[in-house]
């Protein structure tokens, strides 16, 4: 039965080409994607409300007599309304259906239908605007129960997803495969699969819908703590290059600066695994500027004295260029030889490099993840440092060992992230925290405006400039359309150009250009040869501009609070006193509360913490880039009480069968492996 969940959703009646190309750009491919697309939201049409009982704003169902004909309005070409008034035995109501002229012959007068939208009502009249109805007697297809709310794409509508959901389970029968282990559903007291997945789409009760989610988050948070549980065991198993127990103090009396505390004690964590004999497996989790590179030169020093090599990876060039200049210099003074390798150097620069990390004259080599593809030998690579970004998954691992002993690898991480969601997105990892900035640090002063204070905001850009600072400006992205996003920005950059800063250097950077069109607009940028740069991207992060002294931010109130901290981060860096503008486009309360927080502090695991709270882990990355299944229904922001349980339940369960191999754990170990390719051989 499990095989059936694998089908194309092409074998299900009335699923053609298109209509599964377009479920495709919902992650919609087979049988199991379909019943996993869970409801965004429900509608509660189960409960029957009197007219009189209902609440102005309130979505209500009500069951009413039509006591006036229903009469066709044209008001203009295009728009025509038609309108009737309902009954019961409280009170009367207003309908009103804009360009549904088919309404007209669809009710009919003195019948009883089923009216389910938002009521409007004040002291004089109740009316309702394009309802769904349905008559009395056919209840039960869109009325009479809890429906689901499903996230929709172009040529898919609801009724499409609830018809394709049905003919699945139709399909799948009673039978309906298990992933959950017998005793842990009568452990934790959990609904069965058949029974969950069913009522999380058609909820016979409010009830069954909580007993259903309850079972499917567990099984989500379950699913993910075997997984990595298990990936932690394998990286324990794996062998690294033993290096000698040699003193940091060397290498710390070497910087000019005193490293703070936080920084010495994730040194000497990072060192304690590599003289272990285990392979490292360690993310360093910092602030903006809490001096994570700085580790990471100790842990390469360290690899040195053992005579090995290190690679220092990067997401981009320019960020690739930044790091040589930054670790070349850290490490000079001990002999390390540190060369750079990227996909622009010439074919004649890359060949010697390759020699270089080859023979093993080059201690460190700082690049792109192209130094680790299969044309690049080490002779002794004993240390890989890389960003969250390019995190290794299971198989980057693997291809390591097969050059021989597996390198220890060292993840740094510029999103302080709250410990209980690291615990999952890196429940493979051990994890140092930098808790502390280094003395002299600028803060940078936020501030919070609105549309008022744009003319001043401008003039205070142009003074900075003239002092010679640069100046970030960042737009949203507009998540319905790309191309209007980079047409808004591309236009609101010309009149910035043209009408605000006449005599300044404005340039543009968004997300249709090419990688190596960035890289020359920010390149130009990092040598001062742009004055003003305005994004829709998100700046990369570790970019080092320590002339820009300020940063404005467009509708502040459509980025995360972390992503903000992350964007504010761009600006002082260097010895200038630096600035952050946020400008607020809403009018609510709570998204200026929510901002705020900004203003108040400077503290990134504060505002992680505030910002899981508020939005949840799904919009906390705002994207999947950490090689995890993304959450379909867990929030850790609510759902802890459950990742609790199924922690300890993982834990227990791997306790007993590390790698899954009892006949009992078969379906849950194919299902691990399936989500997260591990080789459990």
């Amino acid at each position: 039965m499990a095989g059936q969940l694998n089908k194309s959703i092409r074998y299900i009646r009335g699923i053609g080409e298109q209509r599964a190309k377009s479920l495709s750009k919902l992650g919609i491919y087979t049988f199991r994607d379909l019943l996993s697309f869970f409801p965004r939201t429900y509608e509660d049409r189960s409960v029957v409300k009197m007219i009189s009982e209902v609440m102005d704003g309130e979505e209500a169902l009500v069951s009413a007599y039509v006591i006036t004909p229903p009469r066709l309005n044209r008001i203009r070409k295009g728009m025509d309304l038609v309108k009737f008034r309902i009954a019961d035995n409280s009170g009367a109501c207003d309908v009103t259906y804009f360009n549904q002229s088919y309404v007209k012959d669809s009710i009919k007068q003195n019948c009883v239908y089923f009216f389910y939208g938002k009521v409007v009502k004040n002291a004089s009249f109740v009316s309702m605007t394009n309802p769904i109805f349905e008559p009395e007697q056919s209840a039960g297809q869109v009325t009479g129960r809890i429906m689901p709310i499903y996230r929709l794409t172009a040529g898919i509508t609801q009724k499409i997803i609830v018809k394709a959901i049905t003919q699945a389970f139709d399909a799948i029968g009673d039978d309906f495969p298990e992933i959950l282990p017998m005793d842990i559903l009568q452990k934790y007291n959990l609904a069965g699969a058949g029974f969950a997945y069913k009522n999380i789409h058609f909820p016979e009760s409010g009830e069954a819908l909580s007993l259903s989610r309850r079972r499917l988050i567990f099984e989500e948070l379950f699913v993910l703590s075997c997984a990595l549980g298990m990936m932690k065991k394998q990286e324990g198993k794996n062998a690294g290059y033993v290096l000698s127990g040699a003193s940091s103090d060397t290498f710390r009396k070497s910087l000019p600066f005193e490293p703070t505390g936080a920084q010495k004690r994730a040194l000497k964590q990072a060192m304690e695994d590599m003289v272990s004999g285990k392979a490292m497996n360690r993310l360093v989790q910092g602030d903006v500027g809490s001096g994570k590179t700085a580790v990471a030169a100790g842990a390469i020093w360290f690899a040195h004295q053992s005579g090995l090599q290190s690679a220092f990876m990067a997401p981009t060039e320019i960020l690739a260029e930044q790091h040589y200049h930054t670790l070349s210099k850290m490490l000079l003074p001990f002999g390390i030889h540190t060369i750079l390798l990227t996909g622009s150097m010439s074919a004649r620069a890359k060949n010697q490099a390759y020699e270089m990390l080859k023979n093993g004259k080059a201690d460190l080599v700082v690049g792109t993840h192209a130094i680790l593809s299969e044309g690049v030998e080490f002779k002794h690579l004993a240390l890989v440092v890389t960003d969250e970004q390019h995190r290794f998954g299971v198989r980057q691992r693997a291809a390591l060992s097969e050059k021989g002993n597996r390198p220890h690898v060292l993840v740094m991480s510029a999103t302080p992230i709250p410990r209980t969601l690291a615990l999952i997105i890196y429940g493979d990892l051990d994890i140092s925290i930098i808790d502390e900035l280094p003395p002299g640090r600028q803060k940078v002063d936020t501030y919070l405006v609105d549309e008022t204070m744009r003319r001043r905001i401008n003039r205070f850009a142009e003074r900075l400039v003239s002092e010679g600072r640069q100046v970030f400006i960042v737009c949203p992205m507009i998540e319905e359309s790309e191309t209007l996003d980079i047409k808004s920005t591309l236009e609101y950059a010309e009149k910035l150009k043209t009408e605000v800063f006449p005599h300044l250097r404005v340039k543009h950077l968004h997300g249709k250009m090419k990688a190596e069109e960035k890289e020359a607009v920010m390149a130009a940028f990092a040598d001062g040869n742009i004055d003003i740069l305005v994004s829709t991207t998100v700046i990369e992060v570790g970019v080092d501009i320590p002339n820009a002294a300020l940063m404005i931010i467009e509708n502040a109130e459509r980025f995360g609070l972390s992503q903000l901290h992350q964007l504010r981060g761009r600006v002082g860096r260097g010895d200038h006193k630096s600035y952050c503008v946020l400008f607020n486009g809403s009018s609510s309360r709570e998204a200026a509360a929510r901002l705020k927080v900004l203003c108040d502090t400077n503290d990134g695991f504060k505002i992680a913490e505030e910002d899981l709270k508020i939005r949840g882990p799904g919009d906390f990355f705002g994207s999947r880039q950490h090689g995890l299944p993304e959450m379909k229904l867990a929030d850790l922001s609510c759902d802890m009480d459950i990742l609790d349980t199924a922690q300890n339940a993982a834990r227990l369960l791997l306790r007993d069968d590390p790698e899954l191999k009892k006949p009992e754990n078969a379906a849950l170990q194919q299902r691990v492996s399936e989500l997260f390719e591990i080789g459990l051989n």
